[in-house]
C-alpha cells in the first residue's frame, strides 16, 4: 500500500492542519473559533459558512463513528488499485459531529489491506473507530470495526 501510483491527498492551507494531526494519530476537525457560533466543518475552509467568520480552531474527536454507506469499487479506475479489488470505500458519519462524514476504508486493523475485511461484514449503521496507518508520505485515518 505505499505504490508511488497511489492517489495523495492534495494539501492546501487549510486542510494542512487536518494532516499534521493525522501523523500525531489525532482525529480533529476544523470548528468555527467565533464563540457565538462554535460550528464544525469539514472538508476545512477559510471562512464559516454559518456566520462567515474567518476564525477557526481544530477541535480533537473520539474517532467513534458508524458506517454512513459503503461501495466495492469494480472495476478499479487506476492500474495502482487492480490487486487490491475488491475493496471497500467507506463514509463514516462521526458519533461526536453527526454533520461530519469522512471517507476511508474499514480494515481488520492499521495498515492492512482495504480488502482485508470480508464484504459481508459491511453494514449500514455499523460502529467503527478510527486507526490510522502510514501509506506513503501521508498518516491516514482508516476505520475496524468496534469491538
Amino acid at each position: 500500500m505505499t505504490s508511488p501510483d497511489l492517489l495523495a491527498p492534495v494539501v492546501d492551507d487549510d486542510g494542512a492542519p487536518f494532516w499534521e494531526y493525522t501523523a500525531q494519530h489525532e482525529l480533529r476537525v476544523q470548528a468555527c473559533a467565533n464563540p457565538e457560533c462554535g460550528e464544525l466543518r469539514f472538508p476545512p475552509r477559510p471562512c464559516c459558512p454559518h456566520c462567515q467568520s474567518f476564525d477557526s480552531e481544530w477541535r480533537r474527536m473520539s474517532g467513534k463513528g458508524r458506517i454512513w454507506s459503503y461501495v466495492f469499487p469494480h472495476p478499479p479506475l487506476l492500474p495502482a488499485y487492480a490487486e487490491m479489488a475488491p475493496y471497500n470505500a467507506i463514509v463514516v458519519e462521526l458519533a461526536d459531529a453527526p454533520r461530519i462524514r469522512l471517507v476511508g476504508n474499514l480494515v481488520t486493523e492499521a495498515g492492512a489491506a482495504w480488502n482485508s475485511v470480508d464484504p459481508s461484514r459491511l453494514r449500514i449503521g455499523a460502529r467503527v473507530q478510527v486507526v490510522f496507518a502510514r501509506i506513503g508520505e501521508f498518516t491516514m485515518p482508516q476505520w475496524v470495526l468496534e469491538r
